[in-house]
Formats: structure tokens, sequence, C-alpha cells
């Protein structure tokens, strides 16, 4: 063999040794500032946490927060609720509010979702991260299967999407003033005001029977939150 086939034979050894990666998720991790997320085939590719804002685990509560708080507290109510002054017997609004019989002194923004200030999940793990909306947690419910059941004796509710991904919501109950109620449910907030009841916000809810999103919750109460991100 001349010197020439032979360098020839040595160069495709070499490139043959030298394979490509395999892929990551395309190229990317399943992580955003250090907090994992799962690709459950949504229609919109909506991407869901898999844990709750302050938990480590999927299975944890994590912290509970006011709508519009984003920072946990010790006390839930409206006394403490920062969006709301006390007027003749009653609480009115000063942000977040669409009819001026709720508002403070006739008060209106106009405003039904929360902004980035005051969006927990942005403030807590930072850029990429938010609250989900209504329609994410109509689109989450209309698109998995949902299986009540329990993870390190945890109770909860199992999301599985399309493509067989799945996450975990733990049953997180409420925080009402500096009680703990309700155990057995799952209570998640959108960032969605409810604009029918201007001092109710909208809430993915599950139990042992049923899940559904609903808006009767008074924002003053504390809940946990599920982050999402969009890419």
């Amino acid at each position: 063999m001349s010197r020439s086939w032979m360098v020839l034979a040595l160069l495709l050894i070499l490139v043959a040794g030298c394979k490509p990666e395999e892929p990551n998720n395309g190229g990317e991790s399943n992580d955003l500032n250090g907090h994992e997320y799962v690709d459950l085939g949504l229609p919109s590719g909506t991407l869901w946490a898999t844990c709750n804002l302050g938990a480590d685990k999927p299975e944890d509560c994590g912290d509970y927060f006011a709508w519009g708080d984003t920072v946990s507290k010790a006390m839930y109510d409206w006394k403490s609720y920062r969006f709301a002054n006390y007027v003749d017997g009653c609480y009115v609004l000063n942000k977040y509010c669409t009819d001026s019989y709720w508002g403070f002194n006739g008060f209106v923004d106009s405003l039904t979702v929360l902004e980035f200030v005051d969006d927990a999940a942005l403030a807590q793990w930072g850029a990429g991260w938010r609250m989900p909306t209504k329609e994410d947690y109509s689109e989450l419910f209309e698109n998995t299967t949902y299986e009540w059941t329990s993870q390190n004796g945890v109770e909860g509710r199992l999301l599985t999407g399309p493509n067989g991904n799945s996450i975990f919501l733990p049953a997180t109950g409420f925080r009402l003033e500096g009680d703990l109620l309700c155990t057995g449910l799952g209570l998640y907030w959108s960032s969605t005001l409810q604009t029918g009841s201007q001092m109710s916000a909208w809430s993915f809810h599950f139990d042992y029977e049923d899940c559904h999103v609903c808006g009767t919750y008074e924002r003053s109460r504390g809940q946990c939150v599920r982050a999402v991100r969009s890419l």
C-alpha cells in the first residue's frame, strides 16, 4: 500500500472513532436556573416544573402564597393582604380590579393577569419561569390523564401527558390565617383574576374523586404554586 493510501486509511479510522455526542432534549438540559421541568407533549408546548415553589421533591408541598404575593408569610387573611384596604367595615381592592364596586374609592386598573412584579414563580426562580394562567391549567386538565395516587407516602394527582411523561401534584390544602386546612385537597394558584368575583382568582383544584379549574378561592389565602416555562 502506498504512503498516500495509508494516510487516507488512518484518517478514516480517526473520523469513525469520533462519533458526535447523542442529543440531549434538542441540545437543552431539562432544568432552568437549577429547577427541573418536563415536556408533557401539550399542544402549546408549555413545560411544567417537577416541583412546587419552595419544594425540593415532587411530593413536597413547598411554600404557600397569597395571590399576587411573591414571598410566603405566617398569616393569610385580608388584613395582611397587600392589595386590599379596609374601608367602612369591609375590604376593597387597590390592584387587579376591573369593577369599581370592588375598588378602593372606585379604583379600577382592568388588570386580569398578574404582572411580572407580582408573579411568585418569576420572583422565586428567575427569568424564564412564570405562574400558569387559567388557560394553562385548562390545557393541562384537558390533555392529560389524571390518577389519584401516592408518592413516597404523600397523596396527590399524577397527570400524564399524551407523550407519556407525567408530573405529580401533591395534595397541599391551603392556609387561612395561621392554619393549614383541607390537606386532602390540591389547590394551586393560577395567575388569572376571577373577574366575576374580584376578590377571588382562578385555581387548579383536585381531590381523590375529581379535578378541575375553579375560580371561587379568595385571593388573601395561602395556596401553592407550580411554575411553568414556555419555549
